[in-house]
């Protein structure tokens, strides 16, 4: 973008020629030696260079941004990244098998937010992004990233066409032990470390444990994770991105590039999400109440007075009651 202008104030001249990112703050200006008309119009050049960014946790975001047939640098860059590839593991092509559209009706229900790709060896990705911790989760990763593996194959004779498959969650949640942020887990040996089934990993990304700020991201792992986790809260992209892939991430995650189609389904998927927490929520709560009335009744089957257990328990004595009367009504 190129503007030109006739400005007498020098300073001002100068200052309209700096990158965006210098004009993000009111700070910068402030003192500044120029007229109120001046700062009025550097204002708004703050206003027009200033940038939104989705959330990428979004089902929709996600899809757009790691999705896009036109946009395969993006997953490509990710993918290494993360993994960590160089020389000749470096993936250099791929194809996108769950290529990024939008529900066929607003809000559609997308039951697996995830993007799945192949590469110029064969071997399969799914990236996948879990924003909430649900029972089971652990045994979806295994069963999706089993199937993924044994559908390449109808028959049993085939089996050394079988290609490998990576998993690779990206969650907004602590999932393991481990420390670091990224943790790749593999099949191997107890004792001796080998790993001895090569063909299914999981890689895990937990966004939680990431506390990184822009100005400490060196690698372009951090700076994947940073954007990731952070990208909704920015105004600007960070000045020291300088990889195609990222800078392609960057670009898809601007709402200003959206359509008002794509604007609607991703309000619509928060909105869902939201019902769905609410879900898990109220499923969580009723599941106390359940263990906490199986306290009740077993204090009160050892003879405990009804004042003693609404004590213990921190409820009142009518509800005590009340949970006592249901269970002689069954």
């Amino acid at each position: 973008m190129v503007v030109s202008f006739e400005c007498g104030n020098p300073k001002l001249h100068d200052l309209f020629y700096l990158p965006p990112q210098h004009l993000k703050s009111a700070r910068t200006i402030e003192h500044l030696d120029f007229h109120s008309g001046e700062r009025f119009f550097l204002y708004f050049c703050i206003k027009i260079f200033a940038m939104k960014f989705v959330d990428v946790k979004n089902d929709i975001a996600f899809r757009k941004i790691f999705g896009k047939d036109n946009r395969k640098e993006t997953i490509i860059s990710f993918l290494n990244a993360i993994l960590d590839f160089h020389g000749d593991q470096t993936i250099t092509k791929v194809t996108i098998l769950n290529p990024y559209q939008l529900p066929k009706l607003k809000g559609g229900k997308v039951t697996i937010i995830d993007v799945k790709a192949t590469d110029q060896a064969g071997r399969i990705y799914i990236v996948e992004m879990q924003v909430a911790d649900i029972d089971g989760f652990d045994k979806r990763v295994l069963y999706y990233s089993s199937k993924s593996y044994s559908d390449q194959i109808k028959r049993a004779d085939f089996y050394r066409k079988l290609r490998p498959v990576i998993f690779i969650g990206i969650l907004d949640f602590k999932f393991t032990q481990n420390e670091k942020f990224i943790s790749r887990n593999q099949v191997r040996d107890v004792e001796t470390g080998e790993q001895t089934l090569k063909d299914i990993e999981f890689t895990f990304i937990e966004l939680p444990k990431f506390e990184l700020e822009e100005h400490e991201l060196k690698t372009l792992t951090e700076k994947w994770v940073y954007f990731i986790k952070n990208a909704e809260n920015l105004e600007v992209v960070p000045e020291n991105i300088n990889d195609e892939g990222l800078k392609s991430a960057y670009d898809e995650a601007n709402v200003q590039t959206w359509t008002q189609e794509e604007l609607d389904a991703y309000e619509y998927a928060f909105m869902r999400e939201e019902d769905e927490r609410a879900r898990l929520d109220k499923a969580k709560q009723d599941g106390k109440e359940e263990e906490k009335e199986e306290i009740v009744l077993e204090m009160y089957a050892d003879e405990l007075p009804v004042e003693r257990i609404a004590k213990i328990l921190k409820i009142s004595v009518e509800r005590v009651r009340q949970v006592i009367e249901n269970h002689s009504n069954k």
